[in-house]
């Protein structure tokens, strides 16, 4: 083993050589490669074999017992449905190993700035057709044998999750000392926000359905990433798409797209009701996104999420303008992040 390898790197191709030998695959030339990770603590290698098809292990923090995996247990309910997904094809609990169908390496984000006109169309049309599935299908198989159906975007998540943007972002990349005061505003106004949101009906929602967890393969979209799965409100993965931190998207293509999700729904497009529901669930995501990206830069010393950072307070500025119920929130987030004035 080259000495120049990191000990975290070392370590962990040691337990994909494990799960090579344990599986058969260390006697067919398999060659390794490493894979860029997520904002989690997991990482991914590809291993590539002569005359069979890649396959991809996700190396967990721990040991896991696969009955009990989130991402197992989930797995099972998008079957069901079914949405395509990737494959679980073995694992190695006790070294925290997972090995999976490899999607290849082409996201939404990525195909995006290569796909005509049309195509992203009809991509993102069947990015929203899925979040329709994932809902209709997600009401019928509800069942306590799956994890989604346990945790909710409650108060107590979503202002957990207010607090996160306040100490990571604020406090930790903008550098501020927030006033009691100051604070207390927040306090009330996330508050509001939350209790409302958290007051809605709930439905299935993948909880991070954007362009990096949608991959495209063998002509269509695969949904990654879906282990947090929880219930929420029905604009949650809706905003997640369309208000995507990672790529812009005009203001026509977002309204044709919550039009086409209406339809499919059953719902006038004419709903404003919808459409207010809808922002009030943008400003949400995207604050508590930008509490992540903080947390990531700060925390985690990992800068790639400092690009997206722009475009995700103009979200949120774009919305405080918006809404004139947001106007004493507008005035105190201004007060400590420039961008919101």
């Amino acid at each position: 083993m080259p000495e120049n390898r990191s000990p975290d790197v070392a370590e962990q191709l040691g337990r994909v050589e494990v799960y090579l030998e344990r599986s058969g695959l260390a006697s067919r030339s398999a060659r390794v490669v490493p894979l860029t990770g997520d904002a989690s603590d997991r990482r991914y290698y590809r291993v590539l074999m002569p005359h069979a098809a890649p396959i991809v292990l996700s190396l967990y923090a721990a040991a896991f017992e696969v009955e009990t995996l989130p991402f197992v247990n989930v797995s099972k309910l998008l079957e069901r449905m079914p949405v395509p997904i990737p494959k679980v094809l073995g694992h190695a609990g006790d070294i925290g190993v997972l090995a999976l169908e490899d999607l290849g390496d082409m996201t939404l984000q990525a195909h995006l700035g290569a796909a005509s006109a049309s195509e992203h169309a009809d991509l993102y049309r069947q990015a929203v057709a899925l979040i329709a599935t994932l809902q209709e299908r997600g009401t019928a198989l509800e069942s306590p044998e799956y994890l989604p159906y346990r945790m909710a975007f409650d108060v107590e998540k979503l202002s957990w999750e207010m607090e996160f943007f306040t100490k990571h972002f604020i406090e930790a990349y903008k550098g501020v000392l927030i006033s009691p005061a100051d604070r207390d505003v927040l306090k009330e106004e996330f508050t509001g926000i939350v209790e409302e949101l958290a007051g809605e009906p709930r439905v299935l929602c993948h909880r991070d359905y954007h362009s990096r967890n949608l991959m495209l393969h063998d002509e269509r979209l695969y949904i990654i990433d879906f282990q947090d799965a929880r219930m929420g409100p029905d604009t949650y993965d809706l905003v997640s798409l369309l208000r995507d931190s990672y790529v812009d998207l005009p203001e026509a293509t977002v309204s044709d797209l919550i039009a086409y999700f209406l339809a499919l729904k059953g719902v006038p497009s004419s709903e404003a009701r919808f459409m207010e529901r809808f922002d009030l669930m943008a400003l949400q995501r995207n604050l508590k996104a930008l509490g992540t990206f903080g947390y990531q830069t700060t925390a985690r010393r990992n800068p790639v999420y400092i690009q997206y950072i722009p475009r995700t307070l103009r979200y949120v500025r774009q919305n405080l303008e918006r809404h004139p119920q947001f106007g004493r929130l507008r005035e105190v987030l201004a007060a400590h992040v420039e961008e919101f004035g």
